[in-house]
């Protein structure tokens, strides 16, 4: 008798047990679709390492190439549910700043993982004939530069773009090409190489702080790191959040010697707000629980912390707002 009554009694938990359980996973997808970054950059790599690590730990997650403005809309048309983007285009979204021709209403942030910078990096050889010694030399000479960066509708465009415009008063493309210059859009991979082998001066893009485009770079030709003028740097923080970030000598790159100002950022995740809270709290806590893992993929991605993700100004999902509090309650 006693044999049985504890079986019932285990039965009866488990049927308890069962309706919380699927209550927890209310209105979760089947699977999610995560927009990553062009390929040869950070996003893409790390975009497969966290769509493997989150099919394994919550829920199947595909991972495919995006932009920092494009995913930002198409996460809000929900044709995509989460992606990369850096915290100074959600600001830009939510205001309705061009390149966002309207505000974004189903977007929120799942975390903001690592600094973002954006490096301008030109041939040593272009700089000496041309006596630059920043960027606003090139654009105060009106020097024609063989310049590129990466496709409209990354944020690296987006920074680039709006760095010129409220830093320094030019449209950067019409700019360029006036001044005898012209202007190519590329991969990371194929900026690499065209600067390389000396067919453009310049290549300006967004990436971690830890850059293996830049060492890439380097390690096949003599460049430079330019710096941004701070009056530049000071319209960018105003218009857009975003802030200062110093290059220090003596860093991950050889071509640093003295430090360099650079328009820093935040690489962030985006993600659909209709989301449930349940879920987003869970890839929030998947993501913390694997940060040692996923940092061999990105070492920036050792920076994440739940305290600054917690303190956040930009509008992080209620579900992973919730996780990031707790954890850095804990001392996560």
């Amino acid at each position: 008798m006693k044999a049985l009554k504890a079986l019932a009694l285990s039965a009866l938990a488990l049927a308890l047990a069962a309706p919380a359980e699927a209550a927890d996973k209310a209105g979760w997808p089947a699977g999610l679709r995560f927009l990553a970054g062009p390929p040869g950059g950070n996003w893409f790599a790390l975009g497969g390492a966290l769509a493997e690590m989150w099919s394994h730990e919550v829920l199947p997650v595909t991972s495919g190439t995006g932009g920092g403005v494009s995913n930002i809309i198409n996460i809000d048309r929900a044709k995509g549910d989460m992606g990369f983007s850096v915290a100074s285009l959600q600001s830009a979204a939510e205001a309705g700043i061009p390149p966002f021709k309207a505000k974004t209403t189903n977007v929120s942030v799942l975390v903001n993982a690592y600094p973002q910078v954006t490096y301008f990096v030109a041939r040593e050889d272009f700089l000496a004939k041309h006596g630059v010694k920043d960027l606003g030399d090139i654009v105060k000479k009106k020097i024609p530069m063989r310049f590129a960066t990466l496709k409209v509708g990354t944020s690296s465009e987006f920074i680039i773009a709006n760095l010129f415009k409220e830093g320094y008063g030019i449209a950067y493309r019409d700019a360029i090409k006036s001044w005898g210059g012209s202007v190519e859009y590329a991969s990371y991979s194929d900026g690499a190489n065209l600067i390389a082998d000396n067919h453009i001066d310049v290549f300006a893009f967004s990436v971690g702080e830890v850059a293996a485009v830049v060492m890439n770079i380097e390690s096949q030709a003599k460049v430079k790191l330019l710096s941004v003028d701070k009056p530049a740097l000071a319209a960018m923080e105003k218009k857009f959040k975003t802030y200062t970030y110093v290059i220090k000598a003596g860093g991950p790159y050889k071509c640093v010697t003295a430090p360099v100002d650079a328009v820093g950022d935040y690489t962030s995740i985006v993600i659909r707000k209709d989301l449930p809270d349940s879920l987003t709290y869970e890839l929030a806590k998947a993501m913390l629980k694997n940060q040692k893992s996923l940092s061999e993929a990105v070492k920036d991605f050792a920076s994440m912390t739940a305290k600054s993700n917690s303190e956040s100004k930009l509008p992080i999902h209620p579900g992973a707002r919730k996780f990031w509090t707790e954890a850095a309650k804990a001392g996560k």
